[in-house]
């Protein structure tokens, strides 16, 4: 097993983006992050790209963006250990390690193998996809509007919200807030004011991410978030994109079927484990 690193997303992406989007629903994550990454600024910390190669064949892809998780496709064991071996030679510490169930499992324990620390699963999560918005059988009053610089405040309760419901990791919540209200991509449902919120999130080649969805806990169940997802998503596929993707918790089924009601899929789950920074 040989281990690549990219320093450029491009090259990446020229290597690894046709085995990645062999499962772009799956994969939606790293594509989407190497694609942003083509343009990241000179003072924001290089993004970590790798791919595991055997005899000229990819076996698997990794990526970081400091300060966050390792993430990482499906591979087999031996392309594990090896990323595992390049991590730690790029990494003293690392937060966590976010991908599928037995890869994850395995990256773990060798890691608090060589680390001497110990690790915790944290969250079990499904990647949904969307190709179809089906709505919402009774919709509720309101509209769905974006967000502006006058909606920060909420934005960023709401936004605190989103963390602390979904157990995330997200310790600088209020700059992706922020620069969702600058990109114009944070909207909310709007009944008379704010009563769910909803942002894209970053693309693939052919679809892209929903997240940030949060409703007041005296809001929820009236149907403001499936209209306010609802709506999100067709936007996306308005634009010409195929699909739809969304990460929910499996723990929490009322927002499972608040998607799946909506037109969302399940297609794959990854499970995500944190390390004990003190050992």
């Amino acid at each position: 097993m040989r281990v690549d690193r990219f320093s450029d997303a491009r090259a990446f992406l020229k290597r690894a983006g046709p085995w990645l989007l062999e499962a772009e629903a799956e994969y939606n994550l790293i594509l989407g992050l190497a694609d942003r990454s083509k343009t990241t600024r000179s003072d924001e910390p290089p993004i970590y790209l790798a791919v595991v190669e055997h005899e000229g064949a990819i076996r698997g892809c990794a990526f970081r963006t400091p300060p966050w998780k390792v993430g990482i496709t499906r591979m087999p064991p031996d392309a594990v250990w090896a990323l595992v071996e390049d991590v730690a030679s790029t990494y003293e510490t690392i937060p966590g390690v976010l991908g599928p169930e037995a890869e994850t499992t395995l990256f773990a324990s060798r890691w608090c193998e060589l680390r001497g620390t110990t690790a915790k699963p944290n969250v079990r999560q499904g990647i949904h996809q969307l190709t179809r918005v089906i709505p919402p059988t009774h919709p509720p009053a309101g509209a769905l509007r974006l967000a502006t610089r006058h909606d920060l405040g909420i934005a960023l309760e709401w936004g605190s919200g989103f963390v602390r419901d979904t157990g995330v990791d997200n310790h600088d919540f209020r700059k992706g807030i922020e620069e969702k209200i600058h990109t114009r991509t944070l909207w909310f449902w709007d009944d008379g004011r704010p009563r769910s919120m909803a942002a894209r999130g970053s693309r693939t080649p052919n679809g892209s991410r929903i997240g940030w969805v949060f409703t007041p806990p005296e809001w929820r169940g009236r149907g403001y978030a499936s209209a306010c997802v609802a709506a999100v998503s067709q936007g996306v596929l308005d634009e010409g994109l195929r699909f739809c993707f969304l990460y929910t918790d499996l723990a929490n089924p009322t927002s499972n079927g608040i998607y799946r009601r909506i037109g969302y899929e399940k297609v794959c789950e990854v499970v995500d484990f944190r390390f004990d920074p003190n050992g």
